[in-house]
């Protein structure tokens, strides 16, 4: 039984950080405008910055080129392919057959990881890929287990996979949608989806015998939320996930806080490591309880378990667990005053939880006072303003930099 590897989004430099802090083995950036994620690009520099980071912790960094490129976009491709090689990125996530020729020619140290945007949904595409210089295929997340398990046998031997377990599920197959150009003129295959899918739409039917005449389906004053769906979560399958031999789990969500990054990947992170050390007592319940406590929608097991689930639709648009949100980050710790970074509003008196890296629990505590960073006056409260604000607290237990904290609303 060989342990995956747990890869996390990173949005920027600092999300990395969080991201390997909390057990991360690797992280995915953005290219700019050649990634499907383009509001999270990462500029040379921070990407450069953050691969040297990883190496010397011995981490890893996969940046994605996975847009499906007009003719006028190769010359910015090759100069990115170029560049990713020199500051020796581990691989360059993929889809385009023409982008990948590019890759295999203008980045040839670098390792070719085929997207999941690709529709890799057999083992004859997957083999196909492998033919072509592929080190890893990123499966459709339409896939079951059966499926998974079929492919995995029947695939070249050193050919890797990796597969979602957890993030958003876009509404497209395989991600692939057009529903944001044809609404917003925001291509999603070219990394700038306006998320049409989630936006609320006021529906109407039109009686067959009289053009003209609408009349709406049902939904509140909010609309209905037709195209939504829920987000993946296979905390429960972590052990059928690591017997199947899976190479690596990949976490969604490059536009996700530091804080949302630290739940997830902890949650992960503890349940993959308390199944290899001991498979035979693993219960998912804690980890669940810990990834609720984060916002999100609903939680599916989307096709993994059932290839014809059909719960996994969220059409009040909802996102869930507004008990809990991101109350700072640890900037330095002192026994006695240590300074937070603030992330909403504080006051004396609040229920905080520090996330602790390689624990699934978190400490709970009250603050009982409150500094101002300047004049080490006492406060009440504080609430964020300019970005990088902090305040002095006390915190219970030894914090390291970068810790995340929680806190309790209401």
């Amino acid at each position: 039984m060989k342990k995956p590897e747990l890869l996390a989004p990173a949005g920027s430099f600092e999300k990395a950080k969080t991201a390997f802090l909390y057990g991360a083995d690797a992280v995915y950036c953005g290219t700019g405008s050649l990634s499907l994620r383009s509001r999270a690009e990462v500029d040379d520099n921070d990407l450069a910055k953050t691969i040297e980071y990883a190496h010397s912790i011995g981490k890893k960094v996969y940046a994605a080129i996975n847009i499906y490129a007009w003719d006028e976009y190769y010359e910015e491709i090759k100069k990115q392919a170029k560049m990713l090689n020199e500051i020796k990125v581990d691989a360059i996530i993929a889809s385009d057959g023409g982008v990948i020729d590019v890759l295999k020619e203008y980045a040839p140290d670098v390792e070719i990881h085929v997207s999941t945007q690709a529709n890799t949904v057999s083992y004859h595409s997957a083999n196909f890929w492998y033919k072509n210089g592929a080190k890893r295929v990123i499966l459709g997340r339409e896939m079951n287990k059966e499926q998974i398990r079929e492919l995995i046998e029947h695939k070249a031997q050193d050919l890797e996979v990796e597969i979602f377990v957890h993030g958003a599920i876009c509404f497209g197959y395989s991600g692939r949608c057009f529903l944001s150009d044809f609404l917003a003129s925001r291509s999603a295959n070219l990394g700038d989806c306006a998320q049409s899918c989630r936006w609320a739409y006021n529906v109407y039917v039109e009686e067959h015998n009289k053009p003209g005449n609408l009349m709406p389906v049902e939904h509140d004053e909010k609309g209905t939320y037709i195209f939504s769906s829920k987000d993946l979560c296979l905390i429960r399958e972590i052990p059928e996930i690591i017997e199947m031999g899976i190479d690596s789990l990949k976490i969604e969500g490059r536009l996700k806080t530091e804080y949302y990054l630290a739940s997830v990947v902890n949650a992960y992170r503890n349940a993959i490591d308390d199944y290899m050390n001991d498979p035979e007592h693993y219960d998912a319940t804690t980890y669940l309880k810990e990834l609720e406590k984060t916002k999100t929608r609903g939680l599916t097991t989307f096709y993994f378990n059932d290839r014809n689930n059909k719960d996994f639709q969220e059409y009040d648009g909802k996102q869930y667990n507004p008990d809990y949100e991101f109350g700072g980050k640890v900037l330095s710790y002192t026994s006695d005053k240590s300074i937070i970074e603030i992330r909403n509003k504080l006051k004396v008196g609040d229920t905080m939880e520090i996330l602790i890296p390689g624990n699934i629990t978190p400490c709970e505590f009250t603050i009982d006072k409150l500094w101002d960073t300047d004049t080490e006056q006492e406060v009440e409260y504080v609430n964020p303003g300019k970005a990088g604000q902090s305040i002095k607290m006390h915190l219970p237990i030894k914090c390291e930099n970068g810790w995340i904290l929680r806190r309790k609303k209401g």
